[in-house]
């Protein structure tokens, strides 16, 4: 099974990599978001001088953000993703690496906006105070500011890690041979 990607079987295993993957893209989408709000970005050398006083805040953030990534990918996130990389690739021609790819870019395409309305209403509206009306410029501001991101820590962090944690936890289910699901 070396070099196979592990993948959930059963709902209890889809249910913990949904858990690993949300929580994944939180903490990274949350450190980029808050180094971004203490002007990290704005220093000389950027981002490469990221502190650990980032990591309070984004730690924080990162658990109500990740629950709410659970809850919105389980209800449109997931499905819609899916239908994306259907339309893109065909599983029986297609590199199933390809079709991956795919999946995660449609999930993408749906969450980061999905994820962005969320917290420009919560942390722009809610708790900065900002007038409601401002909602579609400041939620277009940040979908352009996180795309990016959520984009390529996706492709090249938060899915390697979670296929790779998800396959340590499940590796002795995993490596059995698939049973019918009663």
């Amino acid at each position: 099974m070396k070099g196979d990607l592990f993948m959930p079987r059963s709902k209890f295993q889809k249910a913990v990599f949904g858990l690993i993957m949300s929580y994944s893209m939180a903490i990274g989408m949350e450190l980029y978001n808050v180094a971004v709000k203490m002007g990290v970005a704005l220093t000389p050398g950027g981002f490469s001088n990221l502190s650990w006083a980032v990591f309070t805040p984004a730690l924080k953030e990162c658990t109500f953000m990740g629950a709410l990534v659970f809850v919105f990918s389980n209800l449109w996130g997931n499905r819609l993703g899916a239908r994306f990389a259907a339309r893109h690739c065909d599983p029986e021609k297609d590199n199933p690496y390809f079709c991956r790819i795919m999946r995660q870019a449609g999930t993408v395409a749906i969450m980061c906006p999905t994820m962005s309305l969320t917290a420009s209403l919560l942390f722009s509206v809610v708790m900065g105070g900002k007038p409601p009306l401002e909602l579609p410029a400041i939620w277009l501001g940040t979908v352009l500011k996180n795309f990016p991101m959520a984009f390529f820590w996706n492709m090249y962090a938060a899915a390697p890690f979670t296929h790779w944690l998800f396959g340590l936890v499940f590796k002795k289910q995993l490596s059995a041979p698939e049973k019918a699901e009663v």
